[in-house]
């Protein structure tokens, strides 16, 4: 149901799965998933989702791992999590490595301050999931203000791209 939802009412995201295992791949693959992201850099993961061409972004957290995942054919590495290196590592990084493209997760909130703070820092893009999602009364997924809170986090992130 959710991703029936994701892929036809925000036609200009992509769909993804986050994943640890390399043996689900192929399902994930197969079900729609055209960009993965793991917590973890795993070279096994990094050789299916090459082999396959799929944009793989691995959890990295320090200099060597990132170098290690681009290295692997990582285009975007996932610093993980951002709250607790912050927009200042992402600076340091950028310093001698201004090719390297960082998105951070954990810690990224869909407000202007928060995303200001990375945006300016140099992220190539964030990545959020808890901070957008809403539930209604029931329990169920608030499907209309989860695409207002990702619609809001887009204009924000647009000006500040300006």
């Amino acid at each position: 149901m959710f991703t029936h939802w994701c892929k036809s009412s925000l036609l200009d995201l992509s769909f993804f799965y986050c994943l640890i295992y390399a043996v689900k791949m192929g399902y994930f693959v197969q079900n729609g998933a055209n960009f993965v992201v793991t917590p973890v850099l795993r070279e096994d993961i990094a050789v299916v989702c090459n082999r396959r061409k799929v944009l793989w972004s691995p959890g990295c957290g320090s200099l060597t791992e990132i170098t290690k995942a681009e290295e692997l054919g990582a285009e975007i590495v996932k610093l993980f999590p951002g709250s607790t290196y912050g927009p200042g590592f992402v600076k340091g990084i950028l310093a001698p490595q201004p090719w390297t493209s960082i998105m951070p997760t954990g810690g990224v909130s869909p407000t202007e301050e928060n995303l200001k703070g990375w945006v300016e820092a140099g992220v190539y893009c964030v990545g959020m999931g808890s901070k957008l999602m809403a539930k209604q009364a029931d329990g169920s997924f608030d499907y209309t203000e989860i695409e207002r809170r990702t619609r809001h986090t887009l204009q924000i992130i647009s000006s500040l791209r300006k």
